[in-house]
């Protein structure tokens, strides 16, 4: 439940419990907290969209401590979101039939009988509302630092969008219904999931993540690295099943004459001269931007009669999973992705010295 170093960051709460949140610590004094901008992160990733579950939370987010006349102290924050639209009677299968693809097994095996397994628990998405609103203390951070995180959904199912660094950003209906730049794509897009949801089923999708800015040598070698450090937290984002770098899995089937990337000189130094070229090789940047894919399954709450364990009696038997749930999770990972990232770099920021005051 924590990420981070010497910016760390503790996740805690259930889906279905009071509240959620983060306790952040390390974050420098003097920071500014602007409230409007730490209500639209949340805002992007707050079910109820276009796409998304129709539970309706307004996630305001309360800074309990850490925070002085809108500045950070330097002490640990308590950032604490309420649960105010938590349906728990559609869960009143659990804990005797566990649902298929959820971690509600291992939990109740972890948590020796005694986890609140309720719209996932403390396993649940919701817990990334407490993730974005840590990273939004971070903005200031990458504003005055060198780099830059951007993400977009990349595919939904097999509707792929061309690449992040060919689109614009994005604005206008497409953008808000799916968080994907490329706006023929998200049409099509829009017209899948509602295809899945008539078929009261879900389906699998990517984000793309771009960073761009970081300096040469920027990161630590080995294990601290900017791959390692990003795969951990990008992993662990609910539902994730891949994390990609540079070419990724399309590395294994290239010759090292094609995956070489030459060296030249750029305006601010050397630099990698291939557009899509590695963004960090041995857990350091190159000067090139870092291109990151995330991969996610399909939701495993779905309307169909599936089969399952009864706990009590032993034997297999019908469930059908009511509620209210994700048809697909990468609309609203986007800022999830982002504000991962956004944590990872800052905190390599602080280690190595790169933050600027």
């Amino acid at each position: 439940m924590r990420l981070g170093d010497t910016l760390a960051v503790t996740l805690f709460g259930e889906s279905h419990g009071l509240v959620v949140g983060a306790l952040v610590e390390g974050i420098p004094p003097g920071i500014k907290i602007d409230a409007e901008s730490l209500a639209d992160d949340l805002s992007r990733r707050r079910p109820g969209g276009h796409l998304a579950s129709k539970r309706r939370e307004d996630d305001e987010c309360h800074i309990l401590s850490g925070i002085n006349e809108g500045f950070t102290t330097g002490w640990p924050i308590l950032l604490v979101i309420a649960n105010k639209d938590a349906r728990s009677s559609d869960y009143s299968f659990l804990p005797n039939h566990p649902r298929p693809g959820h971690a509600d097994l291992p939990e109740l095996v972890r948590s020796k009988g005694h986890s609140d397994l309720r719209g996932g628990g403390g396993n649940s998405a919701r817990l990334t509302a407490g993730l974005v609103a840590a990273a939004n203390l971070c903005r200031p951070i990458e504003e005055n630092s060198d780099w830059q995180v951007e993400a977009h959904v990349h595919s939904i199912g097999d509707v792929v969008s061309a690449g992040i660094e060919t689109l614009p950003s994005g604005t206008g209906e497409e953008w808000e219904r799916t968080r994907c730049r490329d706006q023929e794509a998200a049409r099509e897009m829009v017209a899948l999931v509602e295809k899945m949801r008539s078929e009261r089923d879900s389906i699998g999708s990517s984000v793309e993540l771009r960073i761009s800015g970081l300096p040469l040598g920027f990161g630590q070698p080995w294990y601290d690295g900017i791959e390692p450090a990003l795969a951990k937290a990008l992993m662990a984002i609910p539902a994730a099943r891949a994390v990609e770098f540079g070419r990724g899995t399309k590395a294994s089937q290239m010759r090292g004459s094609e995956h070489n990337d030459t060296w030249s000189n750029g305006d601010e130094g050397p630099k990698p001269k291939e557009i899509r070229a590695d963004g960090a090789i041995g857990g350091m940047a190159t000067g090139g931007d870092l291109f990151v894919m995330v991969h996610f399954k399909p939701p495993s709450s779905i309307s169909q009669s599936q089969n399952t364990l009864n706990l009590v009696s032993g034997e297999e038997e019908e469930l059908i999973v009511l509620g209210r749930h994700d048809p697909v999770i990468a609309p609203r990972a986007v800022a999830v992705v982002e504000s991962s990232a956004r944590l990872v770099l800052s905190d390599l920021s602080i280690q190595g010295g790169w933050s600027i005051e």
